[in-house]
């Protein structure tokens, strides 16, 4: 029977889950990767993700990361020519691609359902605006919550973006630190000629709530419109959401955790792999950092320009 093996920095909390679960603790990854793991699945801080999805290589393991590789293209390049030089499989966590709705909402666009596809819309929203030092590390929202939106994009309607014209606002003294923004917005141009607007916001105070629309020329539709969504009209006779909103992300997309998990397992014992490859990790990394650079430059910017 094969066992689970867990380390994480904190001080006694690889010990807790690995109690909780059935599995063993070790000090540290490079303990884990010694005492014999078949492969790694990394969960740890964005600026630990580089060294460790290279110590995951250098040992010959298939490797999942949670996005990002990292923050820049420079260290994503290198690390990605470490998991090509090592032949290793690598699968970055952009969970959404195992969400029922948008493995729905692709479905329909490949079998000619909408049509001609004419505009995405997008909205994500945190019920509450993470700590300083979360902000200050993982890069801004627009790699830390948004890249996820500029990986479902192109996976949901086969087109990939190719130009990003975005703003934001500060709103507090925290995000204007460290160069971030509270809430903003992107018009995105796709290669296929439809359009995209997204929208993004540290707080909402009904709850955590990620949607997309798309409008066809024969149909239009939503993901994650359902009787949770933390949003309340105020049309007459229409009632309110009838259950409690989702708390955060592990609430709202926990099938689609447990099914990439599984996705990846699978690939791992020799099966195809169905989950975002590294070289696509990059392509949405490159959408973040042009959207980035047009709130610095007040300017719209190809995706061409960014590496």
């Amino acid at each position: 029977m094969k066992t689970l093996l867990i380390t994480d920095p904190e001080p006694g909390r690889a010990e807790r889950v690995a109690a909780e679960l059935g599995a063993r603790s070790v000090e540290s990854a490079e303990a884990l990767v010694s005492a014999g793991a078949e492969a790694l699945v990394i969960a740890a801080a964005t600026p630990s993700h580089a060294p460790l999805i290279k110590l995951g290589a250098e040992a010959g393991l298939p490797i999942f990361c949670e996005k990002p590789i990292a923050i820049d293209l420079a260290t994503t390049d290198t690390v990605l020519e470490q998991v090509r030089k090592a032949g290793v499989r690598l699968q970055i966590g952009f969970q959404r691609r195992f969400d029922p709705g948008y493995r729905a909402a692709r479905q329909a666009i490949r079998s000619g359902q909408l049509g001609d596809l004419y505009l995405v819309r997008v909205a994500d929203h945190d019920p509450e605006p993470p700590p300083e030092p979360y902000v200050a590390a993982t890069g801004g929202i627009w790699l830390d919550f948004m890249v996820h939106d500029f990986d479902a994009i192109p996976w949901v309607t086969g087109q990939e973006v190719v130009e990003v014209f975005a703003d934001g606002a500060a709103y507090s003294e925290v995000f204007a630190r460290h160069h971030d923004i509270h809430h903003g917005v992107a018009v995105l141009r796709l290669s296929g000629g439809a359009l995209g607007l997204v929208s993004v916001s540290r707080h909402d105070p009904l709850g955590y709530d990620v949607r997309m629309e798309l409008l066809g020329s024969r149909q239009s539709l939503a993901v994650g419109l359902d009787e949770r969504t933390p949003l309340r009209s105020v049309e007459p006779g229409v009632a309110a959401p009838s259950a409690s909103p989702y708390g955060d992300f592990t609430d709202r997309f926990e099938a689609a955790y447990k099914a990439e998990l599984a996705a990846f397992l699978a690939a791992a014992r020799g099966g195809v792999q169905e989950g975002c490859t590294g070289d696509e990790a990059r392509t949405g990394l490159r959408v973040a950092l042009a959207a980035g650079r047009s709130v610095a430059e007040h300017r719209p910017v190809r995706v061409e320009e960014i590496g």
